[in-house]
């Protein structure tokens, strides 16, 4: 078995207990308990123990702590996978909403984010589901249009005489009479 990751040695178990009764994060708390058990003269696994983890989760916290100090404790977001659409398909896809299909090129008369979708994949290899596509177009300013649905055999000049006409939000009340007070 490896030799344990030494701590830093400008810090000691009652240094550490003392910066984490100031500290206002829980979990950086947790962490800098479990080393000051280290420091003072505890097993690795009772660290463990103390702080709720295993092994391994301590010695990086060990390797963490001497490389940044008590900020390297601080718990952070992971930075997640890398955008498949990065700056460069971005720009692409745009110029292709605003271009729009060339019906005999593309063989649609409107873009679909299937369309779409087939048209990254062939130009620039990329593969991304239709729910990355929608929320990119609408961060891009984009929004879904579609036609307003019309019946085959509709009469254009029908449609006045079944339109409703609302009352003005509000009416002048009428004058009072002359004789009616």
């Amino acid at each position: 078995m490896a030799a344990p990751v030494p701590l830093r040695s400008d810090f000691d178990a009652e240094g550490l207990r003392a910066l984490a009764k100031v500290l206002r994060d829980p979990a950086q708390t947790r962490r800098m308990l479990a080393l000051s058990a280290i420091y003072a003269g505890g097993s690795r696994s009772a660290a463990a123990a103390l702080g709720g983890v295993g092994l391994q989760t301590v010695r990086d916290w060990v390797v963490a702590f001497n490389a940044q100090g008590p900020d390297g404790l601080i718990g952070g977001k992971a930075p997640g996978a890398r955008p498949r659409l990065d700056a460069e398909r971005r720009a692409a896809l745009r110029s292709l909403v605003e271009q729009g299909p060339l019906p005999a090129a593309h063989g649609v008369v409107r873009w679909r984010l299937v369309d779409l979708a087939q048209i990254l994949f062939e130009d620039h290899g990329v593969s991304v589901s239709e729910q990355t596509r929608s929320r990119v177009l609408r961060a891009m300013g984009y929004a879904k249009l579609s036609a307003r649905p019309r019946h085959h055999a509709q009469d254009p000049d029908a449609i006045p005489a079944f339109k409703k006409l609302s009352p003005p939000a509000w009416q002048r009340s009428p004058r009072p009479r002359a004789g009616s007070r």
